[in-house]
C-alpha cells in the first residue's frame, strides 16, 4: 500500500494525491468529486515538425460523419455541435485515429455543470483530445494538434485554453511538456441533482440545484500579454 501511495504521489504530486484520496472517500458516501486545472498555451506561429505520412485530417460537421465506434456518446457530440463546437478527426485509412474539439467564445462543460467564457476574440477553448491507444506512440497526436493550430491561426487565434483533470497523470505530464500557463483550479462535488463548486476565481463558490444553473468562469487571455491587466471582467 505504501508503494502504491508513493507511486501516486510521484505521478500526481502531493496536492493532487490528497484530492484524489478525498474523491475516493466521498465516492463511498455516494458523492462525486472532480478537480480541474485550467491552462493556456500559445498557438504555434508556424507548422510543427510533424510530417503528413499516412494520416488524413478532416472536419466533423455532423453525427452522420462519425463511425459506429466513435469514442463519445452521440448525445454528447450533438450537444457540442449545437453550441458551436468544431471537431477535426485524424484517419489512417478507414480507421479513426484521433479526434480533437475546439470552440470560440464560450464552452459549456459536459462532464460537470459549468460554462467557460473567453472574452478575448483571439482565444479559443480546446477539449477532448482523443488518440487511439495503439497509436499514442506515433505521430498521430502531433498531426492532429498541428492541424488544429493551423486552423486556429487562420482564425487569428493567439491563445488556446483548456482544462485538465488533476487525477490524470498522462495529461498533466503532456501539458507540462508543451509549456502551458496555469490559469487556476476548480473543484466540483455532486450529489444527485446538487452540485457545489469551489474555484480560485469568480464566482469562487457556486451551488447548483439542476441543469438550469451553472457557474461561469471567465478566462481573459489578454491578461497574459505584456502589459495585460491581471483583473478579469465580471
Amino acid at each position: 500500500m505504501a508503494t502504491h501511495l508513493l507511486h501516486t504521489i510521484s505521478e500526481l504530486g502531493p496536492g493532487n494525491t490528497a484530492w484524489y484520496a478525498l474523491a475516493r472517500a466521498l465516492r463511498l458516501l455516494g458523492l462525486q468529486l472532480w478537480r480541474y486545472h485550467f491552462v493556456a498555451q500559445r498557438v504555434a506561429p508556424a507548422a510543427m515538425r510533424s510530417a503528413p505520412g499516412k494520416i488524413v485530417i478532416s472536419s466533423v460537421a455532423s453525427l452522420a460523419e462519425l463511425p459506429p465506434d466513435y469514442p463519445r456518446p452521440r448525445e454528447v457530440v450533438a450537444a457540442r455541435l449545437r453550441q458551436g463546437g468544431c471537431s477535426i478527426a485524424a484517419w489512417k485509412g478507414r480507421e479513426l485515429a484521433a479526434t480533437l474539439w475546439y470552440q470560440f467564445g464560450a464552452y459549456e462543460e459536459d462532464e460537470v455543470r459549468a460554462r467557460y467564457f473567453l472574452p478575448a476574440p483571439d482565444s479559443c477553448w480546446d477539449y477532448d483530445v482523443f488518440v487511439q491507444p495503439h497509436m499514442r506512440l506515433g505521430m498521430t497526436f502531433c498531426r492532429i494538434w498541428d492541424e488544429a493550430h493551423r486552423r486556429m491561426r487562420a482564425r487569428g487565434v493567439q491563445w488556446t485554453c483548456s482544462r485538465i483533470s488533476a487525477f490524470n497523470p498522462g495529461s498533466l505530464r503532456a501539458h507540462r511538456r508543451i509549456g502551458t500557463v496555469h490559469l487556476g483550479s476548480a473543484t466540483f462535488i455532486a450529489l444527485g441533482r446538487w452540485q457545489l463548486m469551489f474555484a480560485g476565481r469568480r464566482p469562487f463558490i457556486h451551488l447548483s440545484a439542476g441543469p438550469g444553473s451553472r457557474p461561469q468562469l471567465v478566462f481573459d487571455t489578454r491578461a497574459l500579454e505584456p502589459g495585460g491587466h491581471p483583473c478579469q471582467p465580471t
